[in-house]
């Protein structure tokens, strides 16, 4: 599912900077979960979370009972009239009053059937959710074991705390946190989460936009800033090739997976090289 600031484009590198060892991954901004669908399940004990309530329910009427979800889907139009009036409802907050699956596949519809997942206005473009349901039922099977929760990230944090935890954050980036609908970040909410992380036993990684108001704010003993570039998708359409400047922030050395790696593949071709000899 696309969704404002979602990590489609830097999955990959994101998961190369996970570190070697933990036991509990806290995933503290959730969305649409790029991160946590790209990773191996393993064996770590898993947290979904994030603050917006719509996500939190869809998600969970996924993982509990996707074939009621898409019973709910199966009829739904791709239409103006039917995405306006779900926008009115969203915008007048009455989807709390909502049954958990009606309320579940009209956020999944204004998602869905938006302009760049944007919730706001119709994106015109042809589409069948039937389409989409085999990705619910991997989704589904892929959330069985994962805690989703619906927190404020400092008391999540606070939380989960402990020194196998690691956190990855993809908090709304600096002077964008009006894109995102129904969580209320705001600019003094990136130094509250700066001052929790600094201050957890566990390992964390931030993704955020480079520019020099985040780059002082951590700017802080052994901390790390790693500069990573993608496609800027957004701008694509007039500018092919363009480039979106982000960093990477964290608490340990991002590159000991990467290095561990390539001791593996030294080892192994160690190895080859002594067989064919």
């Amino acid at each position: 599912m696309s969704w404002v600031g979602g990590k489609k484009a830097l999955r990959d590198a994101v998961l190369a900077r996970f570190p070697p060892y933990y036991e509990r991954y806290i995933e503290v901004f959730g969305g649409a979960g790029w991160i946590l669908f790209h990773k191996p399940p393993d064996m770590d004990f898993e947290v979904y979370n994030d603050f917006n309530s719509n996500l939190v329910n869809l998600y969970r009427c996924v993982r509990n009972n996707p074939n009621k979800l898409k019973y709910k889907l199966r009829y739904v139009l791709n239409s103006r009239e039917d995405f306006d009036w779900i926008s009115m409802l969203h915008k007048k907050q009455l989807f709390p009053k909502l049954r958990d699956y009606d309320r579940a596949a009209k956020f999944y519809q204004l998602v869905r059937y938006s302009y760049a997942s944007g919730l706001d206005s119709f994106g015109s473009q042809p589409h069948s959710i039937w389409s989409d349901f085999p990705m619910i039922d991997m989704a589904a099977r892929r959330l069985q074991k994962v805690i989703i929760e619906n927190k404020d990230f400092e008391k999540l944090i606070r939380q989960y705390d402990r020194p196998v935890s690691f956190f990855y954050c993809d908090p709304p980036y600096f002077a964008t946190e009006s894109y995102y609908k129904d969580v209320g970040f705001t600019a003094k909410d990136h130094i509250r989460l700066r001052n929790t992380l600094l201050e957890c036993k566990g390992k964390f990684l931030v993704s955020y936009n480079d520019c020099p108001e985040i780059r002082a704010l951590w700017d802080k003993p052994d901390i790390k800033i790693e500069s990573i570039s993608r496609i800027n998708n957004l701008a694509q359409r007039y500018d092919n090739g363009c480039m979106y400047e982000e960093v990477l922030i964290s608490n340990y050395d991002t590159a000991e997976r990467r290095n561990m790696n390539r001791q593996l593949s030294f080892l192994d071709n160690d190895i080859c090289f002594q067989e064919e000899e």
